[in-house]
């Protein structure tokens, strides 16, 4: 019970010092990311690509800001906190995609038959499936805690303060993070329920990393600056505080 209240109290404090922004943008992000991995943009024998690593990047972004400045385990816990809004998200929708009605796109259709047809495709879009969630639940949780104790490890020896510190600790930590989510969700999830070989859950899984990390590294910048910012104007003084009191 000791242990429940002390995290409940350093969940408290953390999301009370934390900007709630950037806790938006990760929600959001972690919620879209995993509804447009539905739509396929390219895939070929061992190469796939689909919507959800057009966004996927924000989330390593928002955990690495959160690293820097807050530490690995509160990156880990904001990364909880997303996942599970995504995963009453996903419930909210499966609930409303068994409710009778229509979306607006079925009366765009030529005729009816053509518009339940589309009506069925996007109930079963937003409803999702079990696998999907529950794949993409692990794969977010343990990639969470590679990425941001990978990029605490080296921000102790390697961050000097300067944006090239900060894009070393980010990008390896984030290449490190994103392959082992992508192989999870594949190995959990393509692997077990679509057949994938191995070869093409390793493949795919290092092609997707790499596209992904070359989106955080246009935008790093821009994470380097929001975490400096929040180092100058003292934020999260009263979280780090306790962490420090803590230990």
């Amino acid at each position: 019970m000791n242990f429940i209240k002390s995290e409940l109290k350093d969940y408290k404090i953390l999301l009370r010092n934390v900007p709630a922004m950037v806790v938006s943008v990760f929600i959001l992000s972690v919620v879209c990311m995993n509804l447009m991995a539905s739509k396929e943009l390219y895939s070929s024998t061992y190469f796939c690509i689909n919507s959800g690593l057009a966004l996927s990047w924000i989330s390593f972004l928002c955990m690495d800001c959160i690293c820097k400045r807050f530490g690995p385990k509160a990156s880990v816990k904001i990364s909880i906190l997303a996942m599970v809004i995504n995963v009453i998200t996903v419930l909210i929708f499966k609930l409303l995609s068994m409710t009778p009605g229509h979306w607006a796109a079925y009366f765009s259709a030529p005729d009816a038959a053509t518009g339940e047809l589309i009506n069925d495709g996007l109930n079963s879009t937003f409803g999702n499936t079990w696998y999907v969630v529950f794949g993409s639940a692990v794969a977010m949780i343990l990639s969470a805690i590679v990425n941001s104790y990978t990029n605490a490890w080296i921000g102790k020896t390697h961050d000097k303060g300067s944006y090239g510190s900060f894009a070393l600790r980010s990008f390896i930590s984030t290449a490190v993070g994103q392959w082992v989510d992508n192989f999870v969700f594949s190995a959990v999830v393509s692997h077990v329920f679509f057949g994938w070989n191995w070869t093409q859950v390793l493949i795919c899984s290092t092609t997707s990393m790499f596209i992904e990390l070359a989106l955080e590294a246009v935008f790093s910048p821009i994470g380097f600056k929001v975490s400096k910012n929040w180092e100058n104007d003292g934020i999260g003084q009263e979280y780090l505080n306790l962490i420090e009191t803590a230990a």
